[in-house]
């Protein structure tokens, strides 16, 4: 693997999976792999459980994790090509980038959008940019349009779950819109999507409101509904998130509560497992009683971060040898 932004950059998703799976039951096994590497993690945006986890699984593996908030601590960077620099912009990516590459063996940014201007959010020129200058493999750790750790979590929860349960069937797993209080991207719903359709063992379901429409190049393979009541019906997992519009892009049409997850809203499922990607809005997206109950795996979610991570920074690792 000689980078990781999305899920094609993934030669077999099962595998990464169960890699996954067994760091969490020997997170040092391969604590020599990276022995005299250095993982730098670029920052353009807040981060809690991305930040710490990654930083975790680099050490499990032996790398010395260097972290940078781009945004606070460095020049403010140009990414345009050809720009007449005499704004507010110190540097161009095309200077700084080589030096990063020199410094580090793997890059890990995050990135978020601006939620101005659709076409260039999903240009995703930020790290585009990197990958085309850092001259080392780049990990993202969330741009504008997807969030691919976050996306391997949730698979790699969601295996965990059907191996805990010995489900047998092919499990029915739902991604539900749910009320915020302000307009948030589509990167987590348009990577679950994208993540969930491609490993093909689940029947993927995506509930909202109208005017919440995904970008159909994440979501094919699923199936779109508006009507929660009959996604829910069934369902083994239900994974809760807002975003907003895609189409009438950042604009936010509904914040319908009824849309919030609660247990009457899940009564008929299958007993199914709640997750989310956190933070959390409580009682605004979920509900105490959900989010504080058995059926929720969002703690356990949040910790298989680190699980993720690691197995993308060894396979990275492995792949340059």
């Amino acid at each position: 693997m000689k980078q990781f932004i999305q899920v094609g950059d993934v030669s077999d998703i099962q595998a990464l999976i169960h890699k996954g799976l067994e760091y969490k039951q020997d997170p040092f096994m391969d604590k020599m792999l990276g022995a005299n590497k250095r993982v730098g993690l670029l920052f353009l945006n807040p981060s809690l459980r991305t930040r710490l986890s990654t930083q975790i699984a680099a050490k499990n593996l032996g790398m010395d994790a260097v972290v940078f908030n781009v945004d606070k601590e460095g020049w403010a960077l140009e990414f345009a090509e050809g720009a007449i620099m005499n704004g507010t912009t110190v540097e161009h990516v095309k200077d700084a980038a080589p030096i990063l590459g020199q410094y580090f063996d793997i890059l890990c940014i995050r990135t978020f959008p601006a939620l101005q201007n659709r076409d260039e959010d999903y240009a995703e020129t930020i790290i585009n940019q990197f990958i085309k200058y850092a001259g080392v493999p780049v990990v993202s750790l969330e741009s504008a349009t997807l969030h691919p750790l976050q996306s391997l979590t949730d698979l790699i929860t969601i295996q965990e779950s059907i191996t805990a349960t010995q489900l047998i069937k092919k499990p029915k797993v739902v991604l539900t819109w749910a009320p915020h209080v302000k307009a948030l991207p589509q990167c987590v719903a348009n990577s679950f999507a994208q993540w969930a359709t491609a490993a093909n063992f689940a029947d993927v379901v995506v509930t909202h409101p109208a005017g919440y429409e995904l970008s159909a190049s994440y979501t094919k393979g699923a199936t779109i509904t508006h009507d929660q009541a009959a996604a829910l019906e069934g369902a083994d997992f239900v994974y809760v998130k807002n975003w907003s519009s895609y189409n009438d892009y950042g604009k936010v049409f509904s914040t319908d509560p009824a849309w919030m997850l609660t247990a009457n809203t899940l009564k008929h499922s299958n007993n199914a497992k709640v997750m989310h990607c956190l933070p959390v809005r409580r009682n605004v997206e979920l509900s105490d009683e959900i989010l504080d109950s058995s059926s929720s795996l969002v703690t356990k979610q949040a910790g298989n971060r680190v699980w993720a991570a690691q197995a993308v920074l060894s396979t990275i690792l492995s792949s340059k040898k």
